[in-house]
């Protein structure tokens, strides 16, 4: 995948809640930094976001996109 953003953070997902319509996924990085995206539901649902995933924290002006 090629993307824009050039502050990508790798870590692991501690979290995720699903709402109606957005999802709040956390995700640890180094110790103890934790990360929270916000994102719709529907991408987390696409990228079948589960605890232990090994994913990249994307962050592109004032927001965080998640990608694994």
């Amino acid at each position: 995948m090629a993307i824009s953003a050039r502050n990508g953070i790798k870590g692991t997902v501690e979290s995720v809640k699903l709402g109606k319509v957005m999802a709040s996924i956390k995700i640890k990085v180094e110790d103890p930094a934790l990360i929270t995206a916000v994102i719709t539901k529907e991408s987390a649902e696409d990228l079948d976001l589960a605890v232990g995933d090994d994913v990249s924290a994307i962050i592109k002006s004032t927001q965080v996109m998640v990608a694994k």
